[in-house]
């Protein structure tokens, strides 16, 4: 094992990180940008180096300067956390190149997983469902090319860039007039964010729900899955709340599902943690998505139903360890529920926040855990993710983690900047949620537009919702919650919000 390993990251990833190492004996070592010069992360670690200014590009993105930290601390390991330099196949590259090992998959896998083009590639080879698609379109000028692809796939389609994730890159086109102007802005979008303006096609998934595969392999061949994690309440194509098992997925499902993703993973020469993301249709169809080649933020879910530390095994494998058990081997108990609280206000179209954190209980008690990488007293600043913490509930069953969640956003006390704590309440109790009625259009359904539903549909989501955000824009206070609302609402969660906020 390590002696001392170098965390590229901050925030909640960054604390539990560091709490891995601690339990597997290791030196928990940081870095930090100068807005993250008293957070969480560098106070927990044994030491740290400042990497620069706030900006990310200055500071956690610069990779020779993470490397000279690993140098300057003395570490053996560099682990990147998610985001950042997580799926940098560079950097990845240079830590090898400088005698340090990096926690993650090699530079190959990472490289091959992350062109989104070949990593279709290489599903087919492995005999994984795709959505008819097109090769990458790479040259600028053949409009006419990109046309007769389109026309071929048919409409409705994607436009997808082949490098990066996060719904960069990415258009929805539903008629071939709109189809130039979305390959325009594509590109664009594709160049600004991973300066690489490839894209290719593919045919629109409608109304899908959006399910994931854990993988995790060792460097000996070893390759097994973890099961499976529901992520279609989104926003931006960006998750809030995920689960396991998924309400939609059965043992047959289940088991194929897996066997996909062990096959592609095999063929990528995987190791360490991964994640196979797929489309489920309404008919019960599954299309492979994308890999991620890293940590997922959700991971917790998965380790609460196998009893398995998924960041140690990253670091135990990394050190040259055998997975250690086989497919037959894996148990999954019960239900979790991943609850990511954001600096963002879901009143106001979940626009992002910063400030400081005046006060922040955490909830706690029997199947709560809480991830996070804030104190009272925290900046939250501008310049990165808006992740704060993580709450996850699991218990025997869906409902009763359904339960412990409502439990748990109810006791969490976080003053200083808007959250999506309120949000949560009233997805939790919503009828969809309890139903396991979930896509990827959850959140615009339910959230956003129940003016055009009728107002006995029964969906409890909305109303107060609504009524704050209009209340907001008109600069006054919104209408007290009805009843039902008011007797589960804390009076505090909205207190320094102005414009929105219940009665004291």
């Amino acid at each position: 094992m390590f002696r001392r390993v170098l965390i590229a990251n901050r925030g909640e990833i960054a604390v539990r990180v560091i709490r891995a190492c601690r339990d597997l004996g290791v030196s928990p070592l940081a870095v930090h940008s100068e807005a993250d010069r008293d957070a969480l992360h560098v106070r927990l670690a044994d030491a740290s180096v400042c990497l620069g200014p706030a900006p990310a590009a200055a500071s956690y993105l610069d990779g020779e300067r993470v490397l000279e930290a690993a140098k300057e601390l003395e570490a053996d390991a560099v682990h990147p956390g998610y985001g950042f330099l997580a799926e940098n196949a560079d950097f990845a590259a240079a830590c090898a190149a400088r005698g340090l090992v990096f926690v993650g998959p090699s530079p190959e896998a990472m490289r091959l997983m992350g062109d989104k083009a070949a990593a279709r590639e290489a599903a087919l080879r492995s005999g994984v469902p795709v959505a008819p698609g097109s090769p990458v379109l790479g040259n600028e000028d053949a409009a006419e090319g990109a046309r007769a692809a389109a026309a071929a796939i048919g409409f409705p389609l994607l436009i997808k860039a082949a490098a990066g994730g996060g719904g960069m890159g990415m258009r929805a086109v539903r008629e071939p007039g709109a189809f130039d102007r979305a390959l325009a802005d594509a590109r664009s979008e594709a160049r600004a964010a991973f300066g690489d303006g490839r894209v290719f096609l593919e045919r629109l998934v409608e109304r899908p729900r959006h399910v994931e595969v854990q993988v995790f392999g060792d460097d000996r061949g070893a390759v097994v899955h973890l099961g499976e994690r529901e992520c279609s309440i989104q926003r931006r194509n960006q998750k809030l709340i995920e689960e396991s098992p998924s309400p939609a997925v059965d043992a047959a499902l289940r088991s194929e599902l897996g066997a996909a993703a062990v096959r592609l993973a095999e063929q990528a020469g995987y190791a360490g943690a991964g994640t196979v993301e797929f489309l489920l249709d309404p008919e019960g169809r599954y299309h492979f998505l994308e890999m991620n080649a890293r940590l997922q933020v959700e991971h917790p879910v998965t380790e609460a139903l196998t009893g398995l530390d998924l960041v140690q095994m990253q670091l135990e494998v990394a050190a040259g360890g055998a997975l250690g058990f086989s497919q037959e081997e894996v148990r999954l108990r019960g239900a979790a529920i991943e609850l990511r609280i954001t600096a963002e206000d879901p009143f106001a179209g979940f626009l992002p926040a910063s400030g400081r954190i005046r006060e922040f209980r955490a909830p706690a008690g029997p199947g709560v855990r809480c991830d996070a990488g804030i104190v009272g007293g925290s900046e939250v600043p501008p310049d990165y993710d808006s992740l704060l913490a993580k709450v996850i509930a699991f218990g025997p069953d869906r409902e009763s983690a359904r339960r412990r969640a409502l439990r748990a956003v109810r006791e969490t006390r976080l003053v200083g900047v808007p959250t999506t704590l309120p949000f949560f309440e009233r997805v939790l109790e919503s009828e969809p949620f309890r139903r396991g009625d979930l896509d990827t259009s959850f959140v615009a359904d339910h959230w956003p537009g129940l003016a055009a539903a009728p107002a006995d549909s029964g969906d409890e989501l909305l109303p107060f919702a609504l009524a704050a955000a209009a209340a907001e824009l008109a600069g006054a206070r919104p209408p007290a919650p009805s009843p039902a609302s008011a007797a589960s609402a804390s009076p505090w969660r909205y207190a320094d919000r102005p414009g929105v906020g219940f009665p004291r």
